[in-house]
């Protein structure tokens, strides 16, 4: 049985991680299909015996019997009791809003409560909250992901440089890592958000500027612990590169602290898009964002069903992210068999 086998069996071993893992998978597969559970465009069409896609394509209303040559509005009473009508029909997906769309057949003040129409109830705007919410995790964990990637190669690479050549390299290194720290992040991002157009791509590339160095710390004490043992000064001996070494005797030794990490980076990073967003200070609008809901819910003390759902969403995701971790740090301890 390899290495690997034997840390796969222990993860599995721990239940708990285990099925966080399983639950956390479906999350994110239902997720990377938002837009074919939650649109406000129908997935298929057929009308007058052919066969539409509008959710691949843009049609104009004239194609299903309308009068103007503008995009359809599919949630138009004329339109969609054409596109219904015997032997038409379309397929919807099974929540008829997207995150963007407003629902402008309300009744009620918004935000509304939760009703057959919006199932969670809409926002102060009238956007349909569970809309928001699959699109806001999406948009959560695909940032964690990218800036966990982002955060953990720079810190590999940091982080074997200063521990595998050691000496002025190593003083270099870490007097930088000093200086940079203490710099004001948030002061910094907010000086950005005011210069440039916010965007995700603005924030994945400040917060990686600075989300490396926690885990540069802990590949630098593996390099520093393994570049003298003895398997590796033979290699040195034999002539191999620095490169080699470092890349196929030192990095899978010093993997064991990055992977154990990497679920805890990833909820960080997740908590750092909820809070920026919160302050007004993360993606743009009309993008969906569990911090913008949850500064929704805050304006609106009344609207229960905005903050409620939202805190349940950013909790389940924290949890399991917390518990796979746990579980992959006992995998790969080697003080446990």
């Amino acid at each position: 049985m390899t290495v690997n086998q034997l840390r796969w069996r222990k993860f599995k071993a721990n239940r708990r991680g285990y099925i966080s893992l399983i639950l956390f998978a479906i999350l994110l597969v239902t997720a990377l299909g938002a837009e074919f559970l939650s649109n406000d465009k129908p997935l298929l069409v057929r009308y007058e015996g052919s066969y539409y896609l509008p959710y691949f394509n843009d049609y104009p209303e004239t194609t299903f019997g309308g009068d103007f040559e503008s995009p359809c509005d599919y949630r138009d009473p004329y339109i969609l009791e054409k596109i219904t009508a015997d032997p038409n029909f379309a397929f919807f997906p099974i929540n008829p809003h997207s995150y963007k769309s407003i629902n402008q057949e309300l009744t009620v003040p918004v935000p509304a409560p939760p009703s057959p129409q919006n199932l969670l109830g809409t926002d102060d705007r009238g956007r349909d909250v569970l809309a928001r919410l699959l699109y806001g995790f999406r948009l959560s964990i695909l940032f964690g992901l990218a800036l966990t990637i982002t955060g953990t190669l720079f810190g590999i690479v940091v982080g074997a440089l200063q521990g595998y050549f050691g000496g002025r390299v190593d003083l270099i290194g870490q007097r930088f890592i000093e200086i940079w720290s203490a710099m004001p992040e948030l002061y910094l991002l907010i000086i950005f958000a005011s210069i440039f157009k916010p965007s995700i791509w603005l924030l994945l590339i400040l917060l990686s500027l600075f989300g490396w160095m926690g885990l540069s710390d802990y590949v630098r004490a593996e390099f520093l612990k393994g570049r003298n043992l003895d398997y590796v000064m033979a290699a040195r001996a034999l002539g191999v590169d620095n490169l080699t070494i470092m890349y196929r005797h030192l990095l899978p030794n010093g993997m064991t602290p990055v992977i154990t990490f990497l679920p805890f980076r990833m909820s960080g990073a997740i908590i750092a898009l909820t809070s920026l967003d919160f302050l007004g200070l993360g993606v743009p609008p009309p993008s969906p964002s569990l911090g913008e809901l949850l500064a929704q819910g805050k304006a609106n003390i009344d609207a229960w069903w905005i903050s409620l759902t939202t805190f349940g969403v950013l909790v389940l995701t924290l949890v399991l992210l917390i518990f796979i971790g746990e579980a992959l740090r006992e995998a790969f301890d080697p003080r446990k068999a």
